[in-house]
């Protein structure tokens, strides 16, 4: 294997890397300060398309993490830059919130349900009848079908919530039109935030706790990768997948030295 180029940038996802279920992973705090230091790039991702980045700023603040606001990259910012390479200023009908909304809103998008270009569905708590049913009609209709992430489930205190890819599959099954999925693993969404701070994925890093998103993601945009144990995936789990991450180790506590 050709030796790499040393880390020059690096991208981290948020959940089960940088805190887990609210509360700060031991390390990240200094990963953050380390990596402000040094003046490299980094981008702290999320599939979650329910928050804007300055709602994700306000609640890393609160538990410890000072993320910039322009650092961090949901699956609604990837999303929207899809749509806005793909057809500028259209029109979409929107199942999401704020997120997402403001997203398609800051790159000129109207938002209607009167023959959208697309239907675009995003992450809420309060996934609604009316609105489904809309979604499908218009997509029979002929409206594109986008999702901002294939994540079936989503954690919360009391167990598993559905998520985007969940409700994505009721309509398919209404429909029988596959959604395209913006978010991890598709690494359109790791190439638009390595365009964002004008980074090489040569020279650039993956975070992640989930093989089958962040890994592969990283790996497919040409990334070093690096598995952390200290979210959804476990040590037994790595090697029942047909591709590896770059190394794993416990937390992200043992990368500081890499910054």
């Amino acid at each position: 294997m050709a030796e790499r180029k040393p880390i020059e940038s690096w991208l981290t996802d948020m959940d089960g890397v940088l805190m887990h279920e609210g509360i700060p992973v031991p390390g990240a705090d200094a990963f953050i300060k380390r990596l402000r230091e040094s003046g490299k790039p980094f981008l702290v991702l999320t599939n979650n398309s329910i928050y804007t980045p300055r709602d994700l700023h306000a609640r890393l603040n609160r538990i410890g993490l000072d993320v910039p606001w322009e650092s961090i990259w949901t699956s609604a910012l990837a999303t929207a830059q899809f749509l806005d390479d793909q057809r500028p200023g259209g029109t979409a009908y929107c199942i999401g919130e704020a997120g997402l909304t403001t997203a398609l809103h800051d790159i000129g998008y109207v938002l209607t349900d009167h023959s959208p270009d697309y239907v675009v569905l995003g992450e809420t708590r309060t996934y609604s009848f009316e609105a489904l049913t809309k979604a499908i009609r218009l997509i029979n209709d002929g409206a594109r079908f986008i999702a901002t992430n294939p994540d079936e489930t989503g954690p919360s205190p009391q167990g598993a919530l559905p998520a985007t890819g969940s409700v994505a599959a009721l309509i398919t099954k209404a429909t029988g039109i596959d959604p395209y999925f913006v978010g991890k693993p598709n690494p359109l969404m790791m190439r638009h935030g390595l365009n964002v701070i004008g980074a090489h994925s040569e020279t650039s890093a993956m975070i992640g706790d989930r093989m089958d998103t962040d890994v592969l993601a990283g790996l497919e945009a040409g990334m070093e990768t690096f598995l952390v144990l200290t979210g959804l995936t476990r040590p037994e789990e790595v090697d029942r997948h047909p591709f590896r991450p770059s190394r794993v180790v416990d937390s992200i506590a043992d990368l500081i030295d890499l910054v």
